[in-house]
C-alpha cells in the first residue's frame, strides 16, 4: 500500500471514530434531556402537592402569589389528619383490606402458577393465557357485574367486600409472573424430588418458592400496590364513612358541596402514597428484577 494510500485510509479511520463520537454525544444529551423532561413531568405534581399541604386554608386561597411558593409554611394541615379518628380509620381499614387481599393473592397465584406451569396437563397453555387476558379486562366493565355478586352477599358498604373484589385485579397478573418463573426451572429439579419421594407440594414448598423467590417479591408488591390504591371498586361499593379505604375516605370527607379543604386533601394524598412509596425505595431491585425476569422466562 502507498504511503498516500494509507494516509487516506488512516483519514477514514479518524473520519468515522470522529462520527461515532459524535453521534455518541448526541445520543447521550438526547437521553439527559429526555429523563430531565420526563422527570419535570412526573415530579411536578407530587412536587405541587407537597407544597400545598404545607399552606394554610388563607394562603391556598390567595391568589396574588406563586402557588409553587410557601410563604407561611405549616404542619397543621397533617396534624388535623393525624388527630382525626375517621381518617385513623380509613388507613387502618385500608391496612386490613390490603393485608388480606395479598395474602389471599399469593396463595391463589402460586398455587395456580405451579399448576400451569410445572404439571403439564390438557389445555394448561391455553388456561395460562387466559389467566393473562383476564388482566387485560378494565375493572370499569367489571363493577357493575360485581356488585350484584357483592350486593347478593350482603357485602355492600362493607371493606370485606372489597376483599372478596381485589382478587380480580391481582391474581391473574401475579399468577402470569409466576408460571414464568416457574417454568424457568430445570425439569431436573422435578424429576430428582420425586425420585427422592417428594410430593409436589413438598416440591413447591422446598424448591421452586426460593429459587422464585424475587418474582414472588414482586407479584407481592403489585398486589398491594393494586390494592392500596384501588379506586373504582371503593367508589361503587363504599358509602359509609367508617368503612372507606383511605383512597376515597379522604376525598368524599375533606371535599363538602363546592367546599375544597385543599392543604388537607393534599396532606391525605400524600399520606395515602407514602406506604407504597416506601415499599418501592427498599424493594425496587427485587421488583425490577422479578417483572424482568418473569417477561423472559414467560
Amino acid at each position: 500500500m502507498s504511503a498516500t494510500a494509507a494516509a487516506t485510509a488512516q483519514q477514514g479511520i479518524y473520519h468515522k471514530a470522529g462520527s461515532l463520537r459524535r453521534e455518541r454525544r448526541w445520543a447521550l444529551w438526547s437521553a439527559y434531556i429526555s429523563l430531565i423532561v420526563a422527570a419535570i413531568v412526573m415530579l411536578a405534581p407530587p412536587v405541587y402537592m407537597l407544597l400545598t399541604s404545607l399552606k394554610t386554608s388563607a394562603e391556598v386561597a390567595d391568589l396574588s402569589g406563586s402557588p409553587w411558593w410557601v410563604r407561611r409554611p405549616t404542619l397543621e394541615n397533617y396534624a388535623a389528619l393525624l388527630t382525626n379518628r375517621m381518617f385513623i380509620d380509613f388507613f387502618i381499614n385500608s391496612v386490613k383490606v390490603t393485608a388480606a387481599v395479598v395474602t389471599i393473592t399469593m396463595v391463589i397465584s402460586v398455587l395456580a402458577a405451579f399448576a400451569l406451569g410445572r404439571m403439564r396437563f390438557w389445555g394448561s397453555q391455553v388456561l395460562a393465557t387466559g389467566v393473562f387476558l383476564t388482566y387485560l379486562v378494565p375493572d370499569t366493565l367489571l363493577f357493575i357485574p360485581l356488585y350484584q355478586i357483592v350486593g347478593g352477599l350482603g357485602l355492600l358498604d362493607n371493606a370485606w367486600g372489597l376483599v372478596l373484589v381485589y382478587p380480580t385485579l391481582t391474581v391473574p397478573f401475579c399468577t402470569w409472573i409466576m408460571i414464568g418463573y416457574f417454568a424457568s426451572i430445570p425439569k431436573e429439579l422435578d424429576e430428582a424430588a420425586l425420585i427422592d419421594g417428594a410430593n409436589w407440594m413438598q416440591m413447591l414448598w422446598k424448591i421452586f418458592i426460593p429459587v422464585a423467590l424475587p418474582g414472588i417479591v414482586a407479584a407481592t408488591i403489585f398486589a398491594f400496590t393494586v390494592s392500596w390504591a384501588a379506586f373504582v371498586y371503593p367508589t361503587a361499593f363504599i358509602t359509609t364513612p367508617s368503612e372507606m379505604p383511605m383512597t376515597i375516605g379522604v376525598v368524599s370527607q375533606l371535599i363538602r358541596g363546592d367546599t375544597f379543604a385543599w392543604g388537607q386533601l393534599m396532606a391525605g394524598a400524600l399520606l395515602a402514597a407514602l406506604p407504597p412509596v416506601v415499599i418501592y425505595a427498599f424493594l425496587m431491585d427485587y421488583y425490577i428484577a422479578g417483572l424482568t425476569a418473569g417477561a423472559t422466562k414467560g
